[in-house]
Order: C-alpha cells, then sequence, then structure tokens
C-alpha cells in the first residue's frame, strides 16, 4: 500500500504540483482512507521528502556502480553517469521533475537532507572528473567544480523536455552530450 501511495503521489505531483495535491486527491485516487495515508507518512511533506530521499539513494548506489568499475576508463564513467541520468527518465522522470520543481516546498529539516544527498552525488562526479584529470583523460585547464555543475545541469534538465519514446533514442542523447562535453561546438 505503501508503494500505491508514493506511486500515485508522484503522478499528482507531477501533474497537479505538490501545493494543489491534497491528501484526499492522493488516497481518492487509490480508494483509501486518509488514515491509510496517515498510517505510512505522518504527513504531505514527509512524503515527498520521501520521494525525493528514495530516487536520490537509487542513483547514488548506481552511481556507486559506475565509479567503483575498475574496467572502465573516466570518459567511461562519464558516459555512465549521463547514461544513468538519460535513462532514468523513462523509468523515473516524473521523480526527477518533481525532484527540482518540488524541493522548494520541503521545510529545512527535510531540505537539508535532500541537499546532502544531491551534494554527494556531486561531490562523487566532481571526484571522478579531477581524477580522470590526474590520469590525463580529461583537459586540466577547466575548473572541475563548474565542469561538474555543468554537466549535470545539461543531464538533469533533459528531464523536462527529452522524450524516450521519440525520434532520438537515450544513448544517441548521451553520445551527443559527450561529444559536447569532450569535443565542443568549434570546428
Amino acid at each position: 500500500m505503501k508503494e500505491n501511495i508514493i506511486r500515485k503521489s508522484i503522478e499528482l505531483f507531477d501533474e497537479k504540483g505538490f501545493i494543489e495535491t491534497s491528501i484526499q486527491d492522493i488516497v481518492g485516487n487509490i480508494g483509501v482512507t486518509k488514515g491509510t495515508f496517515y498510517y505510512y507518512f505522518n504527513s504531505k511533506q514527509e512524503l515527498l521528502r520521501d520521494i525525493h530521499l528514495s530516487y536520490l539513494q537509487e542513483l547514488l548506489g548506481e552511481q556507486q556502480i559506475i565509479l567503483e568499475d575498475k574496467d572502465k576508463n573516466y570518459i567511461d564513467k562519464l558516459y555512465g553517469i549521463i547514461y544513468l541520468l538519460i535513462k532514468k527518465i523513462k523509468s523515473h522522470g516524473p521523480n526527477a521533475r518533481i525532484l527540482f520543481r518540488e524541493m522548494r516546498h520541503l521545510n529545512q529539516s527535510n531540505m537539508d537532507q535532500i541537499k546532502k544527498k544531491r551534494k554527494e552525488f556531486r561531490n562523487n562526479f566532481q571526484l571522478m572528473i579531477e581524477e580522470g584529470v590526474q590520469v590525463g583523460e580529461f583537459n586540466n585547464n577547466v575548473r572541475s567544480d563548474i565542469l561538474t555543475i555543468g554537466i549535470l545541469s545539461i543531464a538533469n534538465r533533459s528531464y523536462y523536455w527529452y522524450n524516450s519514446d521519440g525520434e532520438i533514442g537515450e544513448k544517441e542523447l548521451v553520445d551527443l552530450y559527450l561529444e559536447l562535453i569532450l569535443n565542443g561546438i568549434k570546428a
């Protein structure tokens, strides 16, 4: 039941927004009472936090697998993390959209938990870039912190426009991003 509440909440938060979605909307759509909701969550705020934390924890776990793969060079790891974010659009697009759009509705304590997980993902990515610079796979004349934010912004912004069932496939989009990142647009 908890998963049903989460799944329907993600749909409604994505469609209507966090503020416009009531607990009654959630329980009414799955045919249970508010008591059922409160059995699993103390508040809508707690539900939103749990949605965010669950999604981020999943991303961190998959990121760690990529980063720890000794058979991959740093370009492959860069590709892997960008692909991870893009492939999640099909299965978790609404999660990501509400993560970025609805985070502002969290109280400070919940916001701090989310920011900590986001920072962990970003720091892991930045460390991978820095290691790639040290071994000579990446150019050393670019600030790793700015590059990290730029790459993650490109990939994460795709949640708003990319249709995984559209004319361009996930791998094609990631190849395009990687070409842009590694070689730019200069002729």
